[in-house]
């Protein structure tokens, strides 16, 4: 019996048989009996560019060497906090802007909407504080991105945590518009926006939508924040969703990518139009922050990150299998489990099962393990499909072909 507690687990039942994951290298990871079993989700939406990339793993070590950490409060950082938001920075929709480091997804929301309400507060209008979510939108799990889930069963059970949140269905711009008339226009601090629902489902939406509702939330004076955690540094076959779809948002999270999950790290891009109180004005302060806040081995892994990002032609690639991994997974609609391949936009996919079992998810998950690749259930009773950008078509072939090995079990 194991002492430790899974996240989004029913301890009853995993406490006696954890699935022990022992190494990994490229599109593979090994349980501890050596088998091997294909990583359809990149880890958790993160291993963009493989396991095992020895680059990131030295770079590392030599920050460790020298300075594993220190704190970044104040006037102090070290360089590769600093080199890193400039690089980040330059591959933002505006190069002007400005990265608020923290430890992960979950704190960078909550960052953002810290910092949504500072800056209304900054320039006179504190009245701000209503954030519109959407249905099936996962943003994390601190206070803030709990009280954002679109996913009801990630809010329920807590109260109440954060006041002035209103949930919208995650495809009707005409239920934001509604709802910035019904909360009042000049009380709209912003809304949060995937632009590929992922925890929900890999949901995506026509990017009209992403541009109708960034405009309806701008005419009442919010602000629109790209939740980009998942689709970040090149999931979408771009740096960043908005960059690819021209939404030249306020904010921006971002988190998994940019580290690849080889070490912790997450952040705020800020445009510069919603830092400018803060770095133009003295004693404005946003007085918020982690222990971690750019720990500097993390953006060692970060820095080379991006070199491998940029010079392998891994965004690239993550362009190219938008069109591969649908065409790969489609003949899986002929199971009777599976009702479509929900897909469109960069390396990400959903096969979407029959919703009348609600067994289905977890005993396809384990079906699919099973046969040798790895994926998990996502809101709405799917699965999850989000490879290693550096897939193969032949990984590509094999992916599918497991999936189908698995799913035809049940």
């Amino acid at each position: 019996m194991s002492a430790f507690w899974h996240p989004f687990a029913d301890m009853h039942t995993v406490q006696h048989a954890p699935f022990v994951v022992d190494r990994a290298e490229g599109v593979y990871v090994y349980d501890e009996e050596g088998n091997r079993y294909l990583d359809a989700t990149a880890g958790l939406w993160y291993a963009n560019i493989g396991h095992g990339r020895r680059e990131v793993i030295e770079a590392v070590h030599r920050q460790m060497e020298k300075l594993p950490a220190f704190h970044c409060f104040v006037d102090f950082g070290t360089r590769p906090t600093l080199e890193l938001a400039e690089r980040i920075a330059a591959v933002s929709p505006d190069p002007g802007s400005k990265v608020f480091f923290g430890q992960g997804g979950s704190d960078a929301v909550d960052t953002a909407a810290k910092l949504a309400r500072r800056y209304f507060s900054a320039i006179g209008q504190p009245e701000r504080t209503v954030f519109i979510a959407r249905e099936w939108g996962y943003h994390g799990v601190n206070t803030y991105g709990t009280s954002l889930a679109g996913i009801e069963v990630n809010r329920s059970g807590y109260g109440e945590l954060v006041g002035d949140v209103v949930i919208v269905p995650y495809d009707d711009a005409e239920a934001v518009e509604k709802a910035i008339e019904h909360a009042g226009p000049e009380r709209i601090a912003g809304i949060f926006v995937e632009a590929v629902v992922g925890a929900g489902g890999v949901r995506p939406v026509p990017e009209s939508y992403l541009h109708r509702v960034r405009d309806a939330v701008r005419q009442a004076g919010g602000l629109y924040i790209s939740d980009e955690v998942i689709t970040g540094f090149g999931r979408v076959g771009d740096w960043f969703a908005a960059t690819r779809f021209d939404l030249e948002p306020d904010m921006i999270t971002f988190a998994k990518g940019v580290t690849c999950g080889y070490l912790p790290l997450g952040g705020v891009i800020v445009s510069p139009r919603v830092a400018a109180p803060f770095f133009d004005q003295p004693g404005n302060i946003f007085r918020h922050g982690y222990t971690y806040s750019g720990h500097a081995a993390s953006c060692a892994a970060g820095l080379a990150v991006m070199d491998i990002l940029e010079n392998e032609g891994v965004i690239e690639r993550a362009a190219e299998l938008e069109a591969e991994i649908p065409a790969a997974l489609a003949p899986l609609t002929e199971l009777d489990v599976v009702t479509e391949i929900r897909s469109g936009v960069g390396a990400l996919a959903a096969i979407q099962l029959d919703p009348t079992d609600e067994t289905l998810p977890a005993r396809a998950a384990r079906a699919c393990r099973e046969a040798g690749v790895l994926t998990r259930a996502v809101g709405g009773g799917a699965l999850q499909v989000s490879p290693p950008l550096v897939m193969t078509p032949e990984h590509v072939t094999e992916m599918a072909e497991r999936f189908h090995a698995g799913l035809s079990r049940l």
